[in-house]
């Protein structure tokens, strides 16, 4: 699986996009994350794995347990993958715009 289908395979969870909010909103522990979801602490360290391994989150170890934060590196490669798809949506719409109306043809 590419770094892209890896992400995009790790957003279609709900949780794990949930999980992907609250530490983008600030780093947080698998136990503070925890306590803003209705899932077990087992259940978060498991979303946050597949969040890692697909390189949108980072772990950094702070005394007996990890701080997690958005991978920049990760996340600008599937919003690299992304705007691919937008350049092309406005590159089609430039021409659209440009051409002249059909009346005057």
């Amino acid at each position: 699986m590419t770094t892209d289908s890896a992400q995009l395979a790790a957003l279609g969870d709900p949780t794990r996009r949930h999980i992907l909010e609250l530490i983008a909103e600030r780093p947080r522990s698998v136990a503070e994350i925890t306590r803003q979801l209705t899932v077990s602490q087992s259940a978060v360290s498991q979303h946050l794995k597949v969040l890692r391994e697909s390189q949108l989150v980072r772990a950094e170890p702070k005394g007996a347990s990890n701080i997690y934060h958005i991978d920049p590196h990760g996340l600008g490669q599937m919003r690299a993958w992304l705007d691919r798809f937008w350049s092309r949506t406005l590159a089609a719409y430039k021409l659209t715009v440009e051409q002249p109306p059909e009346e005057s043809r």
